[in-house]
């Protein structure tokens, strides 16, 4: 293996990381700033950032909302 594992990934969560809670208070800010510009929303709210690199559930959560945002509507 060639990596931390799953375990070991969640072990040693970067102190930047501001957690489910936080992240999904400021979900809907990030995604608007990474609809057009991902690393500017990275730098702005580097907790959020911190934490969906490592939460796949809110990273889905994100990825839901920028496809909302750019799908066209009907």
């Amino acid at each position: 293996m060639n990596g931390l594992s799953a375990l070991d990934r969640f072990l040693h969560t970067d102190p930047e990381d501001v957690g489910c809670g936080q992240a999904m208070e400021l979900l809907h800010l990030y995604a608007e700033l990474a609809a057009t510009n991902a690393e500017a929303a990275a730098e702005r709210y580097r907790g959020v950032a911190a934490h969906l690199r490592a939460c796949g559930p809110c990273k889905e959560d994100l990825e839901g909302l920028l496809a909302a945002m750019t799908e066209p509507r009907p």
